[in-house]
């Protein structure tokens, strides 16, 4: 379905410049006894008539249960913020399936450098708050 509408596009001279395919995911409240649906985002540049029709393929679908169209002055190309979390989740997880032998030794050296710092800065921080705090006690 997505690819019928991306050919309706190109073949009108019009672009693409971002797809997004967000999966299935549960609505915020149910519609036509529906609690899940597939969720995708377009990010389109094209002439009015071809707009239009679009909105009529999608009005006339049954698979179709929601869209939304926004005029924008220029295009969004960058990935969206759900694409960029998912992107993050998956790159997490990455790193702990590689924890073989190697990738415990750059866990381990990064893990430490980062409480060293994290150790001079609560040093600091409570060096100061201690000083604060019995100048408050005598006033």
């Amino acid at each position: 379905m997505v690819d019928r509408y991306r050919a309706a596009i190109e073949g009108a001279g019009g672009t693409v410049h971002r797809l997004e395919d967000w999966g299935r995911r549960q609505l915020a409240y149910p519609i036509n006894k529906i609690h899940k649906a597939h969720y995708i985002l377009m990010n389109i540049e094209c002439d009015l008539e071809t707009l239009e029709e679009l909105k009529s393929g999608f009005r006339f679908n049954d698979a179709v249960i929601r869209n939304l169209v926004i005029a924008r002055k220029s295009a969004d190309t960058e990935p969206s913020p759900l694409a960029k979390s998912r992107e993050e989740r998956e790159e997490e997880r990455a790193p702990r399936g590689e924890r073989d032998g190697s990738a415990d030794a750059g866990d381990s050296a990064s893990a430490g450098d980062s409480a060293s710092t994290g150790d001079a800065a609560d040093a600091g921080a409570g060096g100061e708050s201690s000083d604060d705090a019995p100048a408050s006690d005598n006033s």
